[in-house]
């Protein structure tokens, strides 16, 4: 028991055969040197030391990484102005790539020779008069031979002649050799080949390619387009009159190149790629050199890509010409004031929380927590600068109400705003972000009542998200650049910043919802939506509760109904003690008859059981309630309620039952002291040790409300005038037991918390057995059944005797 900074601890000793001796009542004052020692001696200070370290080392990683990148936008309004801090010559890639596009367009394109195309041509025409003279008629030449030529009666006539003489011919295969080098200069392309030649690139000549391996230039409106038969026409004649054909023999070489054209080029898109890349790496690459003071980019000004990209380029440089000392001491520097924040927290923790101070995997998971939200918020930002308050705030708020739902609203706000100034020092943000996380800690920890269903989570996302909205706009507008040229989109941004905050309220609140369940199991906590759900009668327990030990539901419901009451008079969870009441005695399902409440009348069966059996029998429904709790799948915190709802006190009933068989089989005789033992007769008396319950005693404020209302409660009913005055002796007197019996030594509860527990108490018991109006004819007195134990007083785990 403590009373603000003392401590009462009831110093009890028992003398073998029971008898107590006398309690002595200490008081002592706690210093700070107590409390340092105390803190000190934990044994779980070292895991909370290097938590502390751990996070610290993280949290300073991180924010050096994430300090060491942009963190802006393309188009965003720069808040400042950003000036060139050491000297340094960057290659300018844009001026360079766009020389060598430049040479690589200047460059003409490459068309590679048809060979056996012209030689094809050039072998038909040179042959052509030869064969002709080997027959007599028209009519005696192969229509392969006549059709491509278009040959006519004069036609071949003329060829045939030229063939019949030694002079004409070699005449003749001169001409054809002059036609094939001028159609090697006047290239033939189809219809694609044509575009690229004449369309692509700046050059206005193209490049041929011969079969010899030598190339040469010729302007690109020496091509010749054969799907465009008009142009191929007067390009043949052309070139045919150029190599001296004429008259009849001119028109069968004409017919021959514009009749069955084929493409004597085709374009190389390899050898093209290979000269123009070849151009483009003999051009030098552009350097510009950049001094100290040179402006970055102006606050107001819309950051543009070459201004991104030479920022990055000018704290890459700052971070490579740095010295060693310097990057270090800036890192030391984040490291301190991360020590500081997380110290801080866990100063707190370990001052105001123990519940997480006491458990290292609680510490484990809450740390883990703020790893994750710190991690996500610097990816988030780093990787998309145009969502940073999103990706701030949401980890920020996300912590908070879980740490709430998990603990307490103080523990929530301090851990949400130490991680909140770890996040801004992180992203380099000023204190109107800042501004903007505290506002959503604080909607979302101060509309977090109690869990108790999902509408209250849903209500309090949407204010979350509303007050994110609003201050996030009014932040925005603090020292945002609002010039005449950058208002317009300043505005637009700082709006966009507010939608930002506010979706991050309304998305921290859904994550919530759908982590719930694994929240309560990390955390080893029960939250009010799950405790509605375990209150349900309909619940498999329950309803088994009801119908195997009817006696045994109903004491669970007088005694929820006392404890709820009780506990919210002091500030406790009503709700918890209210649904834990419910299931404290499930254990006694399994042997509903061997329990008064559940007895119909007549013997019972404790009448033929030795009292060391019917302890067990009584004692037992603690072990059973503790399993069947496991197997249905109780959360913890309802199982401390079944274990400790009895805490160590003692089966008076069966302990004075034995005491009495004892005393009267030695007074019978049967048992001979030794000689010289007369006088420590108490020794062969049950030890009151053995007849005590297990344990553990109460570690929570409900449970202990839990345990005096269940005495009370049971006791109550053996009262044969349960007026207010006698009600509330009563209850000051279970409650003065268990509290010199050490039951509360465990728990949190101050003297004036259970003054007002036992105030509370004795009004809702006295409401359940209030006087009752006297009907008129009721001159008889009905025979009134009392029930109580052989130590006058009566606990609903034994069975009672019956007096008329």
């Amino acid at each position: 028991m403590a009373k603000d900074t003392s401590k009462i601890s009831p110093l009890r000793g028992l003398r073998k055969g029971g008898k107590r001796r006398r309690t002595v009542v200490t008081v002592r004052r706690d210093t700070l040197r107590d409390r340092l020692r105390e803190l000190i001696e934990r044994p779980t200070l070292g895991w909370g030391v290097m938590m502390i370290v751990a996070l610290s080392l993280f949290a300073a990683g991180a924010m050096s990484w994430t300090r060491a990148q942009p963190l802006v936008d393309l188009g965003q309004v720069m808040r400042e102005t950003r000036t060139v801090r050491v000297a340094f010559s960057s290659p300018d890639v844009q001026e360079t790539e766009a020389r060598r596009e430049a040479e690589r367009a200047a460059t003409p394109r490459v068309f590679y020779t048809s060979v056996r195309v012209l030689d094809e041509i050039g072998g038909a025409l040179e042959s052509l008069p030869r064969t002709l003279a080997g027959v007599d008629s028209l009519e005696a030449v192969e229509p392969s031979i006549r059709t491509p030529f278009g040959l006519s009666e004069e036609r071949f006539g003329a060829v045939r002649t030229i063939g019949l003489g030694e002079t004409s011919y070699a005449g003749w295969r001169t001409r054809v050799d002059a036609l094939i080098r001028r159609l090697e200069l006047r290239p033939m392309l189809d219809a694609t080949d044509w575009q690229r030649a004449t369309q692509e690139g700046l050059d206005q000549r193209i490049r041929l390619q011969r079969s010899d391996g030598s190339s040469v230039l010729v302007d690109r409106s020496q091509a010749i387009n054969i799907g465009d038969a008009a142009t191929l026409a007067s390009a043949v004649d052309d070139i045919v009159r150029d190599a001296g054909f004429d008259g009849l023999a001119a028109e069968v070489v004409r017919h021959r190149l514009a009749q069955t054209p084929r493409a004597t080029y085709s374009y190389d898109a390899t050898a093209t790629t290979e000269a123009q890349e070849s151009r483009a790496a003999r051009v030098e690459p552009v350097v510009d050199r950049y001094p100290v003071g040179q402006v970055i980019f102006r606050r107001g000004d819309a950051l543009d890509q070459s201004q991104l990209d030479l920022f990055q380029r000018e704290m890459h440089e700052f971070r490579e010409q740095a010295t060693p000392t310097g990057l270090w001491m800036q890192r030391l520097g984040l490291l301190g004031a991360a020590l500081a924040v997380i110290a801080s927290i866990a100063a707190y923790i370990a001052a105001y929380c123990p519940r997480i101070a006491r458990r290292p995997a609680r510490m484990a998971w809450l740390g883990g927590l703020c790893v994750a939200a710190l991690g996500t918020a610097c990816i988030g930002a780093v990787n998309e600068p145009a969502y940073m308050n999103f990706a701030a705030a949401t980890p920020v708020v996300l912590v908070a109400i879980l740490v709430c739902v998990a603990y307490e609203r103080r523990t929530a706000v301090i851990v949400a705003t130490g991680l909140a100034l770890l996040v801004c020092l992180a992203l380099r943000q000023p204190i109107p972000l800042l501004a903007v996380l505290l506002a959503g800690i604080g909607t979302a920890t101060g509309r977090l009542f109690e869990v108790r269903d999902r509408g209250e989570v849903v209500a309090m996302s949407l204010w979350t998200g509303a007050v994110l909205l609003v201050v996030g706009v009014i932040a925005g507008l603090i020292d945002r650049p609002l010039s005449p040229i950058s208002l317009e989109r300043s505005l637009s941004q700082t709006m966009w910043s507010g939608v930002q905050a506010g979706t991050a309220g309304i998305v921290a609140g859904g994550v919530t919802l759908f982590v719930l369940p694994l929240v309560e199991r990390i955390f080893d906590i029960t939250t009010g939506m799950t405790l509605i759900e375990l209150r349900d009668p309909k619940n498999p327990l329950l309803r088994e509760m009801q119908q195997r030990a009817p006696g045994t539901y109903n004491h669970s419901l007088n005694v929820a109904s006392i404890a709820e009451s009780a506990a919210e008079a002091i500030g406790g969870d009503g709700l918890l003690t209210y649904v834990g009441c419910l299931y404290h005695d499930i254990g006694k399902i399994n042997k509903p008859e061997y329990f008064v409440e559940n007895q119909s009348g007549g013997l019972s069966k404790h009448d033929k059981l030795s009292p060391a059996m019917s302890l067990l029998v009584i004692v037992g429904h603690v072990k059973d309630g503790v399993e069947m709790a496991r197997e249905n799948g109780l959360p913890k915190t309802l199982q401390h309620f079944i274990e400790a709802h009895h805490g160590t006190t003692l089966v008076e009933y069966f302990y004075h039952r034995a005491r009495k068989q004892a005393l009267e089989t030695s007074e019978e005789g049967e048992i001979e002291p030794a000689h010289g033992e007369m006088d420590h007769e108490d020794e062969r008396l049950p030890d009151e040790v053995d007849y005590r319950y297990p344990g553990p005693k109460p570690q929570s404020k409900e449970v202990a409300i839990v345990m005096l209302s269940d005495a009370v409660e049971s006791a109550t009913r053996t009262l044969a005038e349960p007026t207010p005055a006698r009600i509330d002796a009563l209850v000051r007197e279970l409650a003065n037991k268990r509290l010199m019996d050490g039951q509360f030594d465990e728990c949190d509860l101050t003297l004036r918390e259970l003054r007002t527990i036992c105030d509370s108490i004795s009004k809702s018991v006295a409401s359940i057995y209030h006087g009752r109006i006297k009907y008129p004819g009721g001159d008889a007195k009905p025979k009134t059944e009392t029930k109580t134990d052989a130590s006058g007083k009566a606990g609903g785990d034994e069975p009672q005797e019956r007096t008329a």
